[in-house]
């Protein structure tokens, strides 16, 4: 029944070839003379809250203002690829390279975010998992004392209801489920919104040999993970359509399956926000807000009477609220902009996952079948391709980088797990800990406590033995990737100071406090113990990386440090969601600190990474944000109505 209704919706790809619709906006002349929201990014949670707020205010109306353009999102391994999990730049994402990072060799991290109507939900990996719910208890630790009274509450308890809303689950068939072994708790969801998430119909038949050798080492087996507890093996679903497999992403959920019914809903593609203007102070917003036509460079303000939503994503957010004069004194005095709020905050805090990998190879004869390499089979290549056209849709194009996961806390990695967390209270209590943060740092009070603060939240998550400090995804292959899943390294974003138009300079700063590398070790000695298991010695198993003749920690770092990817796409946090006097940019009603009627929306509001990817977290973050909007102005608005007008910049 529950695929039945899932193709009664429609195919993705017939939403997607519906595009443009006419409500699809790409110059100045095409604005009505009123607009009531104004969102800045249509990305992940930028687009769930244009949908709730259009949805829930038929007679109110919302402008989006989107970078990129609009149009179908392929899947991460979609014909015509024969090579499954190779790269593809794509017109559709930024491409950043971040600064040299001195502590690894000045090695640079590649960083891709969306450039298109759906943000990264429509260029990401498809791994569609949520954190444990002591990382969302975590960022109620980091707002506490001075949040505590707030009734907008960001725990677990707070946000799993929209976790459960902001995505339809669909259970794999008896016979799909069985065959591979799949398990799911449908009390984790229950949705109903037009983001799917699935588990496919076709795994590579080298598949269950990790599985097996993480079982071998003592993992517990876990039926869900997505309910909160994700200490284990888990089974992780993928952002697709049950029936087509085509990828599902908020341009396709949130615009192109409700723009047909909300003539309040206007999207101006190909258009920057460049910053958000107070002509008579932070006290007396909302703000004007200035957008730039990627055309021709025409700048011209707008005004509303609401809200000014920012969902620009972790990198650009910051950037916007830097032009406005919002960020730190210092840098802005730098950059030449003048000062309009001080909050250091802004573009701070920096984080994403990182970690090496632990590879081998086979020795023995074995008999996987199929494997990526069959795709250049001429033959099963064909079959692959007639496969994803069918309904449903069946073989390898069904898969996106990877469904099965080990997340597994330090206590349960490591014997010498108390020495690391000694390590960080021993940096907090002493204050050696603001050594490690960027030089503009020391120069305010605020992020030094806010960093502090965190730091010690961090050591309280690794030392509780449920509580992910690794996540090791695997799909195929003969290597696993150590996802070091809660740095203590901070990084920047800044303008660039030639263009602020520009992408702005990243300064990852990876592993910049020295503790990242005591559990990066720990977790690739912990990766290691794989190829002894009864499962890896079965077919002749013989390490790779870091090898056998490394073996000192010394040794072990160095292959670290060679072997790192400095970000997995998980770049966050940098407008995050803590005191003002602890170096945070919102509070837990995601309202910029001393500026009315300015809101953040995005990753960028999170003050902790979770253990998981960001896509779910994204759009649970954007429900519950409406939810907040919604229930705000649901009375009649304050004052008389304001028209909101069109002024030339």
């Amino acid at each position: 029944m529950v695929l039945l209704n899932a193709l009664l919706v429609g195919s993705l790809a017939a939403l997607a070839s519906a595009l443009p619709h006419a409500a699809v906006k790409r110059q100045i002349s095409q604005l009505r003379h009123s607009y009531d929201f104004i969102i800045a990014g249509g990305g992940t949670t930028g687009l769930t809250v244009a949908d709730r707020l259009t949805e829930a205010f038929p007679e109110k109306s919302v402008l989006l203002v989107e970078y990129g353009e609009i149009g179908y999102a392929a899947g991460i391994f979609d014909p015509p690829q024969t090579v499954w999990g190779e790269s593809r730049a794509s017109a559709s994402s930024f491409n950043f390279q971040s600064l040299p990072n001195p502590d690894v060799k000045n090695k640079t991290a590649l960083v891709f975010a969306g450039k298109v109507v759906g943000g990264s939900s429509a260029v990401n990996g498809m791994f569609f998992d949520r954190g444990s719910r002591f990382d969302y208890d975590a960022w109620t630790q980091a707002g506490s004392p001075e949040f505590d009274s707030s009734e907008d509450k960001w725990n677990w308890n707070g946000i799993f209801p929209y976790f459960k809303k902001s995505v339809t689950f669909t259970e794999p068939s008896a016979d799909v489920a069985q065959k591979y072994g799949y398990t799911w708790n449908m009390s984790a969801f229950g949705g109903s919104t037009p983001i799917y998430s699935s588990l496919p119909p076709f795994l590579w038949a080298d598949h269950p040999i990790a599985r097996d050798t993480w079982k071998d080492m003592g993992i517990r087996v876990a039926n869900e993970c997505a309910g909160g507890d994700k200490e284990g093996l888990c089974w992780v679903p993928i952002s697709q359509h049950p029936v087509t497999a085509r990828r599902s992403h908020a341009g396709l959920g949130h615009y192109a399956a409700v723009n047909d019914t909300r003539p309040n809903y206007d999207l101006l593609v190909k258009h920057q926000v460049t910053r958000v203007l107070y002509p008579n102070g932070t006290t007396s917003g909302p703000p004007l807000v200035e957008i730039r036509s990627l055309d021709d460079d025409h700048l011209f303000n707008v005004t509303t009477k609401a809200e000014v939503i920012i969902s620009a994503g972790a990198l650009h957010t910051p950037a916007i609220l830097q032009r406005s004069g919002i960020g730190p004194a210092s840098f802005l005095s730098t950059a030449g902009i003048p000062v309009v709020l001080d909050l250091p905050g802004v573009g701070s805090n920096l984080q994403d996952h990182s970690g090496p990998g632990v590879s081998w190879n086979y020795t023995k004869p074995n008999n996987f079948s199929p494997l990526p390499s069959d795709m250049l089979n001429p033959i099963f290549a064909a079959d692959a391709a007639a496969g994803f056209d069918e309904t449903p849709a069946r073989g390898p194009y069904t898969l996106a980088m990877s469904n099965s996961a080990i997340y597994i806390s330090l206590p349960n990695i490591t014997i010498d797990y108390m020495k690391i967390i000694n390590r960080i209270y021993r940096m907090v209590d002493d204050g050696s800990a603001a050594s490690y943060l960027p030089a503009d740092y020391n120069s305010d009070p605020t992020l030094i406590a806010g960093y502090k603060h965190q730091l010690s939240i961090i050591a309280d998550l690794l030392k509780n033995p449920k509580a992910p400090s690794i996540e090791s995804p695997f799909a195929t292959g003969t290597s696993v990737r150590a996802f070091l899943l809660h740095p203590l390294s901070r990084g920047t974003v800044r303008l660039n100071l030639e263009n602020h138009l520009l992408q702005p300079i990243l300064d990852y700063r990876t592993a910049s406090n020295p503790v990242d590398f005591d559990i990066h070790l720990a977790h690739v000695k912990y990766l290691r113990r794989m190829i002894g298991t009864d499962t890896m010695q079965k077919y002749g198993t013989l390490e790779v990386g870091p090898g056998p003749s490394v073996q000192s920690d010394e040794a072990l770092i160095n292959y670290v440090k060679d072997n790192m990817t400095f970000s997995f796409m998980h770049p966050c946090c940098t407008a995050a969601m803590m005191p003002r006097e602890k170096g945070g940019v919102v509070g837990p009603d995601l309202k910029v600190h001393g500026a009315d009627g300015l809101m953040v929306v995005d990753m960028s509001i999170m003050p902790l990474l979770p253990s998981s990817h960001l896509s779910a977290t994204a759009y649970a973050v954007g429900e519950k944000a409406a939810d907040m909007i919604i229930k705000q102005w649901s009375k009649p608005f304050n004052g008389h109505e304001l028209r909101a007008t069109l002024r030339p910049a």
